[in-house]
């Protein structure tokens, strides 16, 4: 079994996959159609080396960021002002206990079959990054997505150009070595950006309600349930859309695309829609 953190065959991929996409675009696409000598081949080089040093950059703190650790003496506050509700294990109505962790869970916490330990705010566990998806980690993955997607479409963009250029001399025609490379970049990026599109829009949905992919499986069920007996089920996390978003991406704009977390707090409390003081915050 394959601890997080450690380079693994997804992993290596992924870098490869980098590798050989920005050396196509950059000396192969770009090369070959505006030309690096020219100053729009210049500018669309160094923009897009900059976005894929980006995306190797967050990809690597994704892979080796801590997801966040439930610590060993955390015992549930009953009586604290600002956690309104406690989340229970669905039979018998006890506070949740992690049998394989010997503590209790935090709210929004799970237990990683793969990394072995509960991780706070799980997400999901993702074998590209060989890592959960977690309350430490989750904003750097979204970035890393959000760089990846704007990065692939940048790519795009310019082999299609170079694919479409119009060669004015039999001389300058490209090389089957350069049509190949750029064959092959195309048909991995076309697949590989429809992919990370979709991901990064389902993530999006999902912090615009406050939710885990875990709480959304979860919170069909709930909804079922709850329609089954009448009522209606609310996800008690959902602050609304701007205060969703902020207590993810946090509260500067101007920082929302990038890696840094050290907003989010401890991640052992979350703001509910039933906290009797709004202006409390989680610690």
């Amino acid at each position: 079994m394959n601890r997080p953190g450690y380079i693994t065959l997804p992993i290596i991929t992924v870098l490869f996959c980098i590798g050989y996409i920005y050396y196509t675009t950059v000396f192969v696409a770009i090369e070959g159609w505006l030309r690096l000598s020219t100053a729009a081949g210049l500018a669309n080089a160094a923009v897009f080396t900059a976005l894929a040093v980006l995306c190797i950059a967050t990809y690597t703190t994704a892979v080796v960021k801590d997801p966040g650790r439930v610590p060993a003496p955390f015992v549930p506050d009953l009586e604290t002002p600002y956690s309104a509700i406690h989340e229970i294990k669905r039979k018998g109505g006890d506070l949740r206990y992690c049998q394989k962790c010997c503590h209790y869970k935090p709210p929004r916490a799970h237990h990683c079959r793969v990394c072995k330990r509960c991780v706070l705010r799980m997400d999901h566990h993702c074998i590209w990054i060989n890592n959960c998806v977690g309350h430490e980690n989750y904003k750097v993955f979204l970035v890393f997505l959000f760089y990846a997607v704007i990065t692939s479409l940048h790519s795009l963009v310019l082999i299609i150009g170079n694919a479409t250029h119009n060669v004015p001399n039999k001389e300058d025609l490209p090389s089957n070595d350069s049509r190949t490379s750029t064959i092959v970049c195309a048909v991995l990026l076309c697949p590989l950006t429809l992919a990370m599109s979709v991901l990064l829009g389902w993530h999006i949905y999902l912090i615009l309600q406050n939710k885990t992919t875990i709480e959304y499986h979860e919170g069909v069920r709930a909804t079922w349930l709850a329609e089954k007996a009448g009522n209606i089920y609310r996800h008690p996390y959902d602050l609304g859309a701007f205060k969703n978003l902020v207590s993810v991406l946090g509260p500067n704009i101007c920082l929302w695309a990038c890696p840094t977390s050290g907003h989010i707090g401890s991640g052992l409390r979350f703001r509910t829609s039933y906290d009797l003081s709004p202006a409390s915050t989680p610690v």
